[in-house]
């Protein structure tokens, strides 16, 4: 059987948990996801856990934060005067905003704290920080690199 490798162009199905067990992501309901292995389409450690699949092959695989979406960085946290709000937009913990980069770039924040005066922006990724485990199923190997 052949086994995919770098520059492999495959198909998988998934499911990505926490370690919890919570289900953040699946490809269940959907097309299989194709990539190409070491094209830097999905993450490093996603990429690895393909590597050496045969098509029809399933199998489980734990990724370290640091192969996923990276460490949590403090340096990536903003605590900001609530001043600096426009009145329409009433900050809660959760929400989702957008916001301009010095550079021009639009970056999606998320509120994760709220204080009297005060609110603590977060850019990091949602899944920084957390070890992600993968239920991976290898579809088919679309081509050969």
């Amino acid at each position: 059987m052949v086994q995919a490798k770098e520059g492999d162009t495959v198909k998988v199905h998934y499911t990505g948990k926490l370690e919890d067990g919570t289900v953040f992501d699946t490809s269940g309901d959907q097309d299989p996801l194709e990539f190409t292995i070491g094209g830097g389409q999905v993450i490093p450690g996603f990429e690895q856990a393909v590597v050496g699949m045969e098509p029809g092959e399933t199998k489980t695989a734990t990724i370290p934060a640091e192969e996923a979406y990276g460490p949590h960085r403090e340096d990536m946290t903003l605590t900001v005067d609530r001043s600096q709000f426009p009145e329409e937009i009433n900050p809660e913990p959760g929400q989702q905003l957008q916001v301009q980069q010095p550079d021009g770039r639009a970056a999606i924040v998320v509120v994760s704290d709220v204080s009297g005066s005060t609110v603590t922006l977060d850019a990091n990724h949602p899944l920084a920080g957390h070890p992600l485990t993968f239920d991976i199923q290898l579809v088919d190997l679309v081509s050969a690199g």
